[in-house]
């Protein structure tokens, strides 16, 4: 059974590296807390002293940080050490360009690269649900697929390297103006008199529904998606920064940052 590392122990990290754990897989880890670890130890994961000796030892290894800063850090540390024949995957929403560049390094000593963003949150990755958007070969796709069928419930190939991460970013864009939307929605209603609640469960029950809608609807106000939405403002910046002068991206991005704005307390 394949060694597998993984780096990134957070809300979304955490259950994906025990869903790992629960599926038989030896599982080293490293977190920059050590107290980090002490739950993931007691349920037979073990910890590497360095992020170094994480990629020596590994035959898979999986990053689930926020951006592309604490990717790239934690691959200068990892390219040297990982070895031929070994795989990393990319689980972080970052750059669709940055994956290509950094693919191009890896494969320069034979490591095989795949970018595999996730979607549905801790809840999900608890369950075993994630949604999983890869970008690779189909060889290293196919490889990887068993470890990342460990906490995922749909798994797709959208193509070549980059090709989770540009799926990952309209998807989270659409999510983020779908939010907006709502909201200008919500904010007409409240000009026009209608009571909230009772436009909220109309609306839920109607043509114009969404997922986006439904979470915008469990809202008390945009500030309690103070959690969520720098995560989405990133990645409609991502979308932006890869297609700057697109009339749909920007049509998403317009829709995304009025609510976007209010949530994070602009």
């Amino acid at each position: 059974m394949e060694r597998i590392g993984f780096i990134g122990l957070g809300s979304q990290g955490g259950p994906m590296a025990e869903r790992i754990t629960a599926a038989g897989y030896p599982l080293k880890l490293w977190a920059r807390r050590p107290d980090a670890l002490a739950p993931f130890l007691a349920n037979g994961a073990t910890a590497a002293p360095d992020i170094a000796a994480l990629g020596s030892t590994c035959d898979h290894v999986g990053i689930c940080v926020v951006d592309d800063a604490g990717v790239a850090a934690i691959v200068e540390q990892l390219l040297p050490a990982m070895r031929p024949g070994s795989r990393i995957v990319i689980h972080s929403t970052i750059l669709p360009d940055h994956c290509v560049a950094l693919a191009e390094r890896f494969a320069a000593r034979g490591i095989a690269f795949l970018d595999a963003p996730v979607s549905g949150g801790g809840p999900a990755a608890a369950a075993g649900s994630l949604t999983v958007m890869c970008g690779g070969t189909t060889k290293t796709y196919e490889a990887a697929r068993p470890v990342l069928e460990s906490f995922a419930g749909l798994i797709v190939r959208m193509g070549d390297v980059g090709a989770g991460q540009r799926a990952k970013i309209v998807n989270n864009a659409l999510m983020a103006a779908n939010m907006g939307l709502a909201h200008a929605a919500m904010e007409a209603g409240r000009a026009l008199d209608l009571d909230g609640t009772a436009l909220r469960d109309l609306i839920k029950a109607s043509s114009g529904r969404s997922f986006g809608f439904e979470v915008y609807a469990r809202l008390p106000t945009p500030g309690a998606f103070a959690h969520g939405a720098p995560l989405l403002r990133k990645d409609v910046g991502l979308l932006m920064t890869s297609l700057p002068d697109h009339a749909g991206a920007e049509s998403l991005s317009q829709a995304a940052t009025p609510f976007l704005a209010a949530a994070c307390g602009d």
